[in-house]
């Protein structure tokens, strides 16, 4: 266990922010999901720039990675575009 009071401080610090992160990270999920499940073209493409302006907040944040957000917003324009 941490010895130093600054030490113990950033473990709870830390606790917070990965409960924080793993609910955005989800939610983020259960977005690309929903987006996945649709076959109508004009509903998806009513959703699409909600989702893609969530990943783009996540990864500035640090929450995903840059590189993952640009993967996903471009599979699901694909996605998008196929219907």
């Amino acid at each position: 266990m941490a010895n130093h009071k600054s030490a113990l401080k950033r473990i709870r610090q830390s606790e917070v922010k990965t409960l924080h992160n793993r609910y955005y990270a989800r939610t983020m999920r259960n977005a690309v999901k929903k987006l996945r499940g649709i076959s109508e073209k004009e509903v998806a493409a009513e959703l699409l720039p909600k989702v893609t302006s969530l990943i783009d907040r996540l990864a500035q944040k640090n929450v995903i990675h840059k590189n993952k957000a640009a993967n996903l917003k471009s599979s699901l324009t694909v996605h998008v575009n196929k219907l």
